[in-house]
């Protein structure tokens, strides 16, 4: 089994910005770019547009754990940043979840 890191550094996440390609769907968007190691290293993004402290971090908390438990489908070797949209603010473990599956197949990322 995998144990990623958390992306934190501001720089990190301007690296993966700026060379990395992005998919989106309707809650989340994803941006992966290789890191040169085995583990991966997982940024999560919530806008303050989307909601107070509570509504973030929140949210912040269901990506982290939909990942968490679909880790060992994802490859390694990667630095995958994640963004909340507006849109993704009331929705249910199961729907980020499900998100962030179809995002990892868009970047075939994902195995099953």
């Amino acid at each position: 089994m995998k144990f990623s890191e958390s992306l934190k550094k501001n720089k990190d996440f301007q690296i993966v910005y700026k060379n990395s390609k992005s998919y989106a769907n309707k809650y989340l968007v994803m941006y992966v770019r290789e890191n040169g190691t085995e583990k991966n290293r997982l940024g999560i993004s919530v806008s303050k547009k989307v909601g107070n402290s509570v509504v973030r971090h929140h949210l912040t908390r269901l990506i982290r754990e939909s990942y968490r438990l679909q880790e060992a489908h994802f490859k390694g070797g990667l630095d995958i940043i994640v963004i909340a949209r507006v849109s993704a603010k009331d929705k249910s473990y199961h729907v980020i979840e499900s998100a962030l599956i179809h995002l990892g197949r868009l970047h075939e990322i994902y195995n099953q």
